[in-house]
């Protein structure tokens, strides 16, 4: 036994993953220990680095808002063989078999309920049952497209089911992405394990998808991911399924209804959607006929669903499938309707909808968990409860029956995980999933595991649990499977369009204008704080004096140019403040944020380096925390980020088609360039300050736009302000220039499709800017007038400045226009007003 294994030991008498009976570890694990060299804390350790690294790089993260934080995963898989998958897989197929043949009846024959199997109230009265679907079919076998199912292992080592998910099952991408991450930290042993893959299961789901689709969608079914946007807890999630397979990520407002068939909005036109996965909870997606006061759906996607002009899966109504009380039933409904008993049990549910079982629940409140039969309902132990908090859960309990579920408490298996170089025995829970398919349903071959925190016997959702990647080891070699088989494509190479949703193009566009701004104002910070340095070491440096103050004219000058164009604040702050809007950590979280919603669009290669950024900002706080009284040289920290950002811009110039969303990122980028250039020019050229001063200016702005090499091998000479407008304003060669960054923006517009109301006034504000330019006469506008200010200089450039900013508003009204917001007769009868997105995050309803 390994060094690794002796010192582990099992936190109680229930069943443990790794351990035996005997206290031995079983084979697999002792030899996942020695292949992969983890005899001692600190090779575990190091595995925990870079299971860190690794999550930050591609840009992991859970929960959204004020509560996201980043994706804890633990270095060490859950192992099972092959004979205990087999009957997982098993139990999963037929419970998914059986989840299916209710959901079907349920809104059908709806045999199930008059037959008195299942309680009428349980299912009617539950908030996932949606009225306004019923007798609406999918074509293909199945219903239930796909769920997921929560299980834990018992103290005796049996399986039990924790909870079924319907309504959205999420952890898909999250299951990718684990395995990814622990196959790269445990290479050698991926490479030579005979591992059950679970790319094939995103390849059964993209068949799935083309059996579901309406009968005239052909062969190649047009299919889009809904979902709630940016803000939704599992953002990531649902963007890394979209890119798995290769489905655009839509929000309701990218979606319209129109001639009986559903709609994505793309630049210029509209593309037909035949299949919707939907990930929006049913209530939301349409505010017609369901919910009024949502934002984040489709109006009238229920009348074409029931037209069959749209395929949506899951199907809406199948949140009534998560309802725990339906738990209580199952083993009777698997003997009516599948002539069988469960495989894999639920957990033992009492629901109070019933008398016996309400007086059973109210009387051991202090040893059942409590639940809910509404979704997102907190969980209670009633061992945690005191006295009175039980006495009013009775209460409640006993008012509303039907509304609640008693449980008894599972004492899930404990798997090892890793703290710091020890191993822990960890409770753990599993969630799989299974899609369907001719045969019935696949079952992934692994999931999410999930642990407890450290010191807790609780298994749940939190900012310290972490995941697990689950590993099905298998007596066959690996065999490879081709994602792109032809049995999966369909017959025939189609080539089905790229465009990207209104909503995609706005994110791209800012995200290059964010990018932008952040490499602009850190050069510009940075060329400020380097000219502070030169400064740093003796006030008395012979240059003439700021009247009434003893700061060199130079140094003023520079820093207001800082405040004119970036804001209020010493360079560190204007770098390190995510508050301050303007400064570079406020561009950097906006950029993330834009670069998150259009995550199925962006190289994988993109959130290394914006990991990256985000490092070197955080290493500079905590720097100047240990130190605050040290003085804050900017240079080092704008070194890295301008590296990083670097970065970016070649993986986007290399790494991106040039596609509709490209040319939108890079107008975004050059529009944004091209305002900062003016502005700087306006903060620093308006006065003149004598030779000396104004040529350390000229040389700071220069440097700042990346051109002082190319200036000094031009001119040779002192800075001079003509020759400085020549080459930041005029030449066309230059790739700072304003003239370059002009010629460049129209190219990209020109291959953006143009709307129906024209873009008439967005060209000729672009062309008098241009006009602007060709009108200049540099010997003139670099001369000042008597008073010793540049009039004509600065007139000009705000000229161009309002011009420019005109035009970014008017790209986003002619290309970005949102649907308005009206307030709809909703199914209950009355006018309900649209709820804004902040409102539903604040009530966490963006599920």
């Amino acid at each position: 036994m390994t060094d690794l294994l002796a010192g582990y030991r099992a936190a109680g008498p229930g069943h443990d993953e790794m351990l035996q009976s005997t206290g031995a570890a079983r084979e697999a694990w002792a030899q996942m220990a020695d292949l992969v060299d983890l005899h001692d804390g600190a090779a575990l350790a190091a595995r925990s680095h870079d299971v860190v690294e690794l999550l930050a790089n591609n840009g992991v993260r859970q929960g959204a808002g004020n509560e996201e934080r980043p994706w804890l995963l633990d270095p060490l898989p859950v192992l099972f063989d092959e004979a205990q998958w087999a009957h997982v897989e098993a139990g999963l197929r037929q419970r998914a078999l059986l989840l299916d043949h209710i959901l079907t009846d349920v809104y059908g024959d709806a045999e199930l309920l008059t037959s008195g199997l299942l309680p009428p109230a349980l299912v009617l009265g539950h908030p996932g049952f949606v009225r306004a679907v019923n007798d609406i079919r999918n074509p293909g076998v199945h219903q239930l497209f796909m769920v997921g199912t929560d299980l834990a292992r018992n103290a005796d080592g049996s399986w039990q089911v924790l909870a079924d998910r319907a309504q959205t099952p999420s952890g898909m991408g999250f299951a990718m992405q684990d395995r990814r991450i622990v196959a790269e930290v445990l290479s050698g042993l991926y490479r030579h394990a005979r591992i059950r893959r679970i790319g094939p299961f995103f390849q059964a789901m993209r068949r799935a998808v083309r059996d579901a689709a309406p009968a005239g969608a052909g062969t190649t079914p047009r299919a889009a991911l809904l979902t709630p946007g940016p803000y939704s807890p599992a953002a990531f999630d649902q963007a890394y399924l979209a890119t798995m397979l290769g489905y655009p990520l839509v929000e309701g407002e990218d979606l319209v209804v129109e001639d009986g068939r559903l709609w994505m909005r793309a630049l210029g036109k509209l593309e037909p959607v035949d299949v919707l996965l939907r990930h929006v909870d049913a209530e939301y997606c349409d505010p017609l006929d369901l919910r009024g006061d949502s934002r984040l759906g489709v109006p009238g996607l229920v009348e074409v669903a029931r037209n069959g002009g749209v395929t949506i899966v899951n199907p809406l109504g199948s949140g009534v499938i998560d309802n725990p009380g339906l738990l209580t039933y199952l083993p009777r409904l698997a003997r009516s309707i599948l002539g069988e008993e469960l495989i894999i049990p639920s957990t033992v549910t009492y629901w109070c909808g019933e008398r016996s079982m309400c007086s059973h629940v109210i009387a051991n409140l202090d040893r059942l968990v409590i639940r809910s039969t509404a979704p997102g309902a907190p969980v209670l132990r009633g061992w945690e409860l005191t006295i009175a908090e039980r006495a009013d859960l009775a209460v409640r309990i006993a008012t509303e029956p039907y509304l609640w579920v008693g449980q008894e408490r599972v004492e899930a298996s404990t798997t090892p995980a890793v703290n710091g170089g020890l191993l822990e025995a960890r409770p753990t829970q599993l969630r799989t999933f299974a899609v369907s398919g001719a045969d019935g349903y696949e079952v992934m071959s692994g999931g999410v595991a999930r642990i407890a925190a450290a010191g807790s016997d609780v298994v749940e959702p939190g900012p310290n649990d972490a995941a697990k990647d689950v590993w099905v080891l298998s007596s066959l070699p690996h065999a490879y499977s081709d994602p792109w088989a032809t049995d999966d494509a369909g017959p025939g190479p189609v080539s089905l369009p790229t465009s990207i949703s209104p909503g995609s193009a706005e994110d791209l566009f800012w995200f290059g204008r964010y990018t932008e701004r952040a490499e602009g104002t850190t050069r510009l910070v940075r060329a400020v704080g380097d000219r502070l340095s030169d400064y740093s070491v003796t006030t008395t440096s012979g240059f003439p004096l700021r009247p009434g103050s003893d700061e060199p004219v130079v140094l003023a000058v520079l820093r207001q140019v800082l405040i004119d164009v970036v804001g209020d604040g010493e360079p560190a702050r204007l770098v390190l403040d995510a508050r301050q809007p303007g400064t570079v950590a406020h561009a950097l979280a906006r950029m993330a944020r834009s670069a998150s919603s259009v995550r199925d669009q962006l190289s994988s290669d993109t959130w290394a380096a914006l990991s990256a950024l985000e490092r070197a900002l955080s290493a500079e706080r905590r720097r100047q925390d240990r130190d605050p009284d040290a003085v804050a040289d900017v240079g080092p920290v704008a070194a890295r980020l301008i590296e990083g950002l670097l970065a970016i811009a070649g993986i986007l110039a290399e790494s991106m088609e040039r596609d509709v969303g490209w040319c939108l990122m890079d107008a975004g980028r050059r529009l944004e360039r091209s305002q900062q250039l003016v502005d700087v020019l306006v903060a620093s050229l308006h006065t003149v300050h004598g030779r000396a001063d104004d040529s350390l200016v000229i040389e700071s702005v220069l440097i700042a736009h990346e051109s002082a090499i190319t200036y000094r091998r031009r001119y040779q000479s002192q800075p001079r302000v003509e020759s400085m407008l020549a080459l930041l304003l005029l030449d066309e060669h230059n790739p700072r220039s304003l003239r370059f960054q002009l010629r460049e923006l129209a190219a990209s517009l020109d291959q953006v499709p143009a709307p129906a109301r024209g873009t008439r006034t967005r060209d000729e504000l672009l062309s008098d800017v241009v006009d602007l330019l060709d009108e200049l006469d540099l010997a003139t506008i670099a001369t000042p007038d008597a008073d010793g200010h540049r009039t004509t200089l600065v007139t000009t450039l705000e000229s161009m400045s309002w011009r420019l900013r005109e035009l970014g508003d008017e790209i986003a009204r002619v290309h970005f226009t949102h649907p308005v917001p009206v307030p709809w007769l909703d199914a209950s009868g009355t006018f309900a007003t649209p709820s804004s997105r902040g409102a539903l995050e604040e009530n966490g309803e963006l599920t």
